[in-house]
């Protein structure tokens, strides 16, 4: 097979809503010492990508042309690291950039995808994942815990109450009505949004809340003082911001960081200590859409791309059926 020495990139000359996405051809630099070029299968789109290229996020300053999305799956082409070969499948993380047929990129910033793991999973795993378990080890949750996680049928939420769940802590999920089924296969307690949530989750903890992850972004740190939890046990929104911000630096030390937790979370993969729901998935010439159904809200777990659907023909969602009811 020939070396590629093209890629398909999806980026940006502006700031601007999703209509400002162009899909272009660019050359592909080859593998340099320690590099290596993968072909992508799956890559994942997250909210700070839109945050980013909307301008709303001021703290990022790359200039333009941007590329976009940072978590990425796929089949090594080409290497100058002798951990992986040509043939190896990986997982991976850019600053930006992983909305693309091909990369060339650090070994430093891949790991290997066990079979056992989907393209899928694997593609839209980085930032949600090592996100939400940055989280938990900040706050230590473990055996004994009762930690309360808001939007927890979202990607970093329900990744947040399984491996929560898995290290012993019980866990009560903030999420609306139509998501009450899924939470409750995945062990987690579902508790109602809106007016009276504080003494509804006190009936689901009669012995009280020790932890409270917010990713919803409102009225959390009022809420976690009406549940008597500590400020240092209680994340915000805007943590996991910042925490978002901190795993797409490209420096060596948060490069490493990321990978290493990266694998932490492929090896939970693998092993079912959690599994991410695969809402919406996308040709990569539809990113367009893609980052519409994200805009939604709605979608649980995550939304991805595929750079070799099998078909570009897209089912109705169950959830796209209930909100046309409403």
């Amino acid at each position: 097979m020939k070396k590629p020495d093209k890629t398909r990139v999806i980026e940006y000359d502006h700031p601007g809503d999703a209509d400002v996405l162009q899909s272009r051809v660019r050359p592909l630099p080859p593998p340099g010492p320690g590099e290596v070029t993968v072909e992508v299968m799956a890559a994942g789109i997250s909210h700070i990508d839109a945050f980013i290229r909307s301008g709303t996020e001021t703290d990022w300053a790359d200039g333009f042309p941007r590329g976009s999305g940072s978590d990425f799956a796929g089949v090594v082409v080409a290497s100058e690291d002798k951990r992986f070969s040509r043939g190896t499948d990986v997982v991976g993380h850019v600053r930006c950039g992983a909305h693309a047929t091909y990369l060339t990129v650090p070994g430093a910033a891949l790991v290997r995808k066990p079979a056992a793991v989907s393209w899928e999973t694997a593609g839209g795993l980085y930032l949600a994942g090592v996100t939400a378990l940055d989280t938990l080890d900040d706050l230590r949750i473990g055996e004994g815990d009762t930690v309360v996680i808001s939007a927890a049928a979202g990607a970093v939420g329900s990744i947040e109450a399984q491996i929560a769940r898995s290290r012993g802590a019980t866990v009560i999920g903030t999420c609306g009505d139509r998501n009450f089924d899924y939470l409750r296969q995945l062990g987690i307690v579902p508790v109602k949004y809106g007016e009276g949530i504080a003494d509804r989750i006190r009936a689901a903890a009669p012995k009280g809340i020790t932890a409270f992850i917010d990713n919803y972004g409102q009225n959390g740190h009022e809420l976690a003082r009406e549940l008597d939890v500590p400020d240092a046990r209680y994340r915000s929104s805007a943590d996991r911001r910042d925490r978002e911000l901190a795993l797409l630096r490209d420096d060596p030390e948060s490069v490493a960081h990321g990978t290493r937790q990266l694998q932490t979370l492929v090896d939970l993969a693998e092993k079912h200590s959690f599994s991410l729901l695969i809402s919406g998935f996308y040709p990569i010439g539809d990113v367009g859409l893609a980052y519409a159904d994200l805009q939604k809200l709605h979608s649980r777990g995550k939304v991805v791309l595929g750079t070799h659907p099998v078909s570009t023909y897209r089912p109705l969602k169950a959830r796209d059926v209930a909100d046309a009811r409403d």
